[in-house]
């Protein structure tokens, strides 16, 4: 399935703000059924994801990281990628360019959950030949 204009036009809407399905409605003149039977399709066919997001500031007692990986072959990324992203903690992996393979998010309990994660879960994946780790001290913007 490929969202068409008016599709995109509700997601550009609520990528910008949670409003009521009324509300896109109404300034798109669109009934508040159809907005929810095309907010329905895209989320059966994996296009959109609706969830409430955090700001990282306000989490007591937990720390937001990021963590560099390098794969042993480059024809393991997509693999790993998805692996990593299944490890509980993990809020996303990207594939990316450059001197890392893999940008990894993890929101974990202070620094025990973030010496835990690192020696417990991400080391079990196999085909990781180095890491480098870095803690969110404050962000900006960032909703998780």
């Amino acid at each position: 399935m490929q969202p068409d204009s008016t599709d995109w036009k509700i997601i550009n809407q609520l990528s910008k703000n949670s409003v009521p399905n009324s509300v896109v409605a109404r300034d798109l003149g669109l009934s508040e059924g159809a907005v929810r039977q095309r907010l329905k399709k895209l989320q059966e066919n994996g296009i959109l994801k609706i969830k409430a997001l955090r700001n990282p500031e306000m989490l007591e007692n937990q720390e937001l990281a990021l963590i560099t990986v390098n794969v042993s072959e480059s024809k393991l990324l997509n693999q790993k990628a998805v692996e990593i992203s299944q490890i509980e903690n993990v809020i996303s992996v990207a594939i990316l360019s450059g001197r890392y393979d893999l940008l990894v998010e993890v929101l974990v309990d202070s620094n025990k959950g973030l010496i835990q994660f690192l020696t417990n879960k991400l080391s079990a994946i196999k085909g990781i030949s180095k890491t480098e780790t870095f803690v969110v001290l404050k962000s900006i913007g960032k909703w998780i």
